[in-house]
């Protein structure tokens, strides 16, 4: 069966693999790919399955078919490194002043028949007020956590 992908290190790039491979600083994740990459080189000779290299660098068959696709066709800095984001997924709703109205809608008086407020409670004052169009609980929760308020 003929293979999509083959890996043919250059003794330079072996050396810095195993550089890495051993540096303290690089992540678990760097390292299992290390791993992967040293165990499928062609230059070594015979190298075992997929199935093997997957179950000798503790990673699943998956992982080591991409991680030899991202070597042949990103390259070997592309592959032995986390991708970053251009930008965030999603802009935060909650602006400074928002935030600060937030908080200061928490430190206030509980409406009436309320002994104290609740992350619910907050949620639909926030809405009523129109401080945001909507928001989600866990929004106006990680923002009070931020701050290190408790509404107890």
């Amino acid at each position: 069966m003929n293979k999509k992908y083959e890996i043919r290190l250059e003794p330079k790039e072996r050396e810095w693999i195993e550089q890495l491979l051993h540096a303290d600083s690089t992540s678990p994740g760097i390292r299992r790919r290390c791993l992967v990459l040293l165990l499928s080189d062609e230059n070594q000779g015979a190298i075992p399955k997929q199935t093997e290299i997957a179950s000798r660098s503790g990673v699943s068959n998956v992982t080591v078919f991409y991680t030899v696709k991202d070597y042949c066709t990103r390259g070997l800095q592309e592959t032995l490194s986390y991708r970053r984001r251009a930008e965030p997924a999603r802009p935060s709703p909650i602006t400074g002043e928002v935030e600060a109205r937030i908080i200061a809608l928490a430190c206030s008086e509980p409406p009436k028949g309320y002994a104290r407020w609740t992350i619910r409670l907050l949620t639909r004052r926030v809405i009523e007020l129109n401080i945001l169009e909507s928001v989600g609980r866990e929004t106006i929760r990680t923002t009070l956590k931020k701050q290190n308020l408790s509404l107890t």
